[in-house]
């Protein structure tokens, strides 16, 4: 008899001691509401830059990328009105933009309230140490950009350091440069190679911060409509043919002097240089998606 009892008070130990393990172990079902994201009625986007940002070469006169990407917002995220601020001056440099930015009130007032911030940097840093170096010798080339860049990351840094003095939160997107001659000169590897070199310096330059995009169009605006690796190569063997692989300052003077055509259909025959309106619709097409991917700007959590 007294050993039934005993089987029977093992049983019920066992039966608590496992219910107990189970009511520890249960998943603990959160009553709290979780939050709703909704699109924002209005987003304020800031525009940042040089040419590309102004819009220099768009021959329908919409501010370039900065017009197309509010329409491609508003088109998608129909709740949504975008209101713009152009910032974009033709020929700075970094440190100049910075300068502006320092010295404009409206400029840093646009800034404090953007929900989202784009901007075109270094295109004209570049300009100027290839202008300077662009007839030496490659490895003199090399050797000079290399020095270059080093000094383009410190003021590209102080002019981050002040976008975010303005907006620690807004996310920031920066487009990167091309190499507008590249199918005259394909194979003319100094140019080539300072272009990488500096979207690199950028990309690198922008680990130090948080929120923040890079937009590659590189590829996109230098190749142009020559996609495959047989069009770039036709394009090497004709370059080659006309000045044996050698950048030439006459005929880099001759093709920024010719209008009413380019070999490439995205540069503008205004200039040879900046991107005509397909080219600026190119940018913002590639800009948009990156910001769709990063898209904390477009909403507010409830």
């Amino acid at each position: 008899m007294k050993k039934k009892w005993w089987l029977l008070l093992v049983l019920i130990l066992i039966c608590l001691i496992g219910g107990g393990w189970f009511y520890t172990k249960r998943p603990v079902v959160s009553t709290s509401k979780q939050p709703t994201y909704v699109e924002k009625s209005q987003v304020h986007l800031v525009a940042v830059g040089d040419s590309l940002t102004y819009g220099q070469g768009d021959e329908k006169k919409d501010g370039g990328y900065v017009g197309i990407i509010k329409g491609l917002i508003e088109n998608k995220y129909k709740k949504t009105t975008v209101e713009t601020k152009n910032y974009g001056v033709s020929g700075n440099r970094s440190d100049q933009i910075l300068a502006r930015l320092n010295s404009q009130a409206q400029m840093r007032a646009d800034l404090k309230k953007a929900d989202v911030i784009t901007m075109t940097v270094g295109g004209n840093d570049l300009r100027e140490s290839l202008e300077e170096n662009i007839f030496y010798s490659p490895k003199t080339i090399e050797k000079n950009i290399d020095k270059e860049q080093t000094v383009y990351a410190k003021k590209l840094h102080k002019l981050l350091n002040a976008v975010r003095a303005q907006n620690s939160t807004a996310p920031v997107f920066i487009i990167s440069i091309y190499n507008p001659v590249y199918t005259y000169f394909p194979d003319a590897d100094a140019i080539n190679s300072s272009v990488d070199k500096l979207n690199t310096t950028t990309q690198n330059v922008m680990k130090d911060y948080h929120s923040m995009y890079f937009v590659d169009i590189n590829h996109l605006m230098s190749w142009g409509q020559y996609k495959t690796a047989e069009q770039r190569q036709a394009l090497i063997d004709k370059e080659h043919k006309a000045n044996q692989g050698k950048v030439s300052q006459t005929k880099i003077l001759e093709i920024m002097e010719e209008g009413n055509k380019n070999l490439n259909k995205y540069i503008s025959t205004e200039d040879n240089f900046h991107p005509n309106h397909l080219g600026y619709e190119q940018m913002a097409n590639s800009l948009f998606s990156v910001m769709k991917d990063h898209d904390s700007w477009e909403y507010v959590k409830r």
